[in-house]
């Protein structure tokens, strides 16, 4: 997996350090123009965040549970990737002190840059 990130990102960080203890080996990637990165990939306008993974051909934009990674490449969807828009309170690499977790949706993003729910968090 490589990650794309502004140097300066805490919450990036703390998301790939959630990856690795899954399992994924990370490379990271610092850079000040990670917009770039999401045109590449092909994340939908206004469903971005702070940082953009790839990982066998899909991008995981911001936020993602690891285990719906794991199920992502498990499944190998026709689609571009996952995203979680935004940086929603208890998400992996944006956890609370008292552990509460905001509702929040994991999108699969088809091959046509359409999204349909992948997943449900929080509460």
């Amino acid at each position: 997996m490589v990650v794309s990130k502004s140097p300066t990102c805490g919450c990036c960080g703390s998301w790939v350090e959630h990856m690795k203890k899954t399992g994924f080996p990370v490379e990271v990637h610092d850079t000040e123009n990670v917009h770039a990165v999401k045109e590449r990939v092909g994340v939908p306008f206004g469903k971005g965040s702070c940082h953009t993974a790839e990982v066998a051909g899909y991008f995981v934009e911001g936020h993602v549970p690891a285990e719906d990674v794991i199920r992502l490449l498990a499944s190998k969807p026709a689609a571009k990737g996952l995203t979680v828009p935004g940086m929603p309170a208890g998400s992996p690499g944006m956890e609370m002190p008292d552990g509460s977790v905001q509702r929040y949706t994991v999108e699969l993003v088809g091959a046509d840059g359409t999204t349909t729910a992948f997943s449900v968090h929080g509460g």
